[in-house]
């Protein structure tokens, strides 16, 4: 049965059997340390001559070999203990040694932080890259997190349900990821921009309080804290007034930090509320960094930015769109104010929609939600939909409002760049098992690629190669 290399300790004078990977190889005269490394930590291994076959395979072994052996767990001699690992007492007799799988240098280090490689190579050899002691803790401490994240939900009788990733193409402010339909031809699918529909209609279904943690797919420009596809906390609650959902993230929030980042310091709490306007005229940005030392990393300043605008005009369409989305609720006080002020002037009509922000971040946001169908439909009117846009795109939902719906309201958290933050990474990328590169490309996987002709011809799809070479050459 095997034996973690932290466990050792408690097998003194046993056999035991460990697997993993050759860390680092030391001769010391005749004598042959092996560091063997698991997930759980280290074990020194010592060959000796006296044991000739032993021995002579072990002279074969090269870091980040995978091996298999059996062996004594004895004391290390005095004062050749190491302190700075879990087993630095104790060491190994090897009985038996097995060579599982010999490995080829890595293309770049392992053994530090990483960031001065270059990126391109990392990501192509990401698999590798993983094993560094940074990215093994921030990948352990993202599934803490969400861990945590889920008991507290759970605890306060929210349900987890997982939403669909096929799903229909509407406009909610970015490009959609679009999936052919190999037995509809000529029709799509879309991969969910958020499941903002969907959680809708679940709070329609009766369910009252839902959370997910949620793959989200936006087909726009990548940078630093932004990818194709990404995680965010979502949650939707009826019944609810804004206040009670800043309450509920402020909470979550602390508690999480309190559990989880012991080292990091929230400057204020309650968390500071600022509305839009006092924000840019008093920070010029929405998303303002409050820290007393924007130096110190290890200070947390949370806020909420509230009472955005509802409205704002897109020049290249010459139109009227949503700021934060269509369902959002504004502040007025029925359709007919609605109307009448947005006549007057659209830019003056608030919404009942926040932001949660930290260190100059945009790490979450939410509003309350339209739930009268009528009031939805005339949204998406003065945005420049016409009736039938109307209901191609959202006649689902609006045939949903006609069976009674709850008022409601909720928020996303966009764990990636929250983890960034608590982490001190300088890049969402490196809270990612697998990102995507600056440019939204996997150099791992080498996607997106050609695929075959036979596939396009079964989904009816034809591809001009001229548009390519025009994109191409730009």
């Amino acid at each position: 049965m095997r034996t973690l290399c932290r466990e050792i300790k408690n097998y003194k004078g046993k056999e035991v059997e460990l697997f993993g990977w050759v860390k680092t190889r030391r001769d010391h005269g005749k004598l042959i340390f092996i560091d063997l490394n698991d997930y759980s930590g280290i074990s020194q291994i010592i060959f000796s001559p006296s044991e000739k076959n032993l021995y002579a395979l072990a002279q074969k072994l090269r870091p980040y070999w995978v091996i298999h052996l059996k062996g004594e767990v004895l004391e290390r001699p005095k004062g050749m203990e190491n302190p700075k690992i879990e087993s630095g007492q104790y060491e190994i007799k090897p009985s038996f040694l097995e060579i599982l799988s010999p490995a080829k240098n890595p293309p770049f280090d392992l053994t530090n932080a990483g960031l001065e490689i270059n990126e391109e190579l990392r990501m192509e050899y990401r698999y590798l890259d993983l094993r560094r002691p940074r990215l093994q803790k921030n990948l352990k401490t993202r599934a803490l997190v969400t861990k945590f994240i889920r008991d507290f939900l759970t605890e306060k009788e929210f349900i987890e349900v997982e939403t669909p990733i096929l799903s229909k193409s509407t406009p909610e402010g970015a490009r959609d990821y679009l999936v052919p339909s190999r037995l509809e031809p000529g029709k799509f699918y879309a991969l969910p921009q958020s499941p903002q529909q969907y959680k809708q209609l679940l709070m329609v279904a009766g369910l009252e309080k839902y959370f997910q943690i949620a793959k989200c797919f936006r087909d726009e420009d990548s940078r630093g804290d932004r990818q194709p596809e990404f995680t965010q906390l979502d949650l939707e609650m009826s019944f609810v007034s804004q206040e009670e959902i800043l309450n509920l993230i402020e909470e979550l929030l602390i508690n999480l930090v309190a559990k989880l980042f012991k080292t990091k310091k929230i400057s204020q709490k309650p968390f500071p509320r600022l509305s839009y306007q006092k924000s840019m005229e008093k920070y010029h940005s929405d998303r303002p960094d409050l820290r007393s030392n924007k130096n110190d990393s290890d200070e947390l300043a949370f806020a909420f930015i509230t009472d955005f605008p509802m409205f704002e005009w897109k020049e290249t369409e010459k139109r009227w769109d949503a700021v934060h989305h269509p369902f959002t609720r504004p502040q007025i006080k029925d359709k007919n104010d609605l109307l009448q002020r947005f006549k007057k002037d659209p830019s003056t009509i608030l919404a009942h929609q926040y932001d949660v922000v930290c260190n100059g971040y945009e790490i979450g946001g939410g509003s309350l939600r339209i739930y009268q169908k009528e009031l939805l439909e005339t949204i998406f009117k003065l945005m420049g939909h016409s009736s039938k846009n109307i209901k191609e795109k959202f006649g689902h939902l609006l045939k949903a409002f006609e069976y009674g719906v709850p008022p409601h309201g909720g928020i996303a958290i966009g764990l990636d760049r929250l983890l960034a933050i608590l982490l001190n990474e300088p890049n969402i990328r490196e809270v990612i098992a697998f990102p995507k590169s600056g440019d939204g490309r996997d150099l791992l996987m080498k996607a997106p690629s050609v695929v075959e002709a036979s596939q396009l011809k079964e989904l009816s799809l034809k591809i001009f190669p001229s548009k390519i070479k025009d994109k191409n050459k730009k």
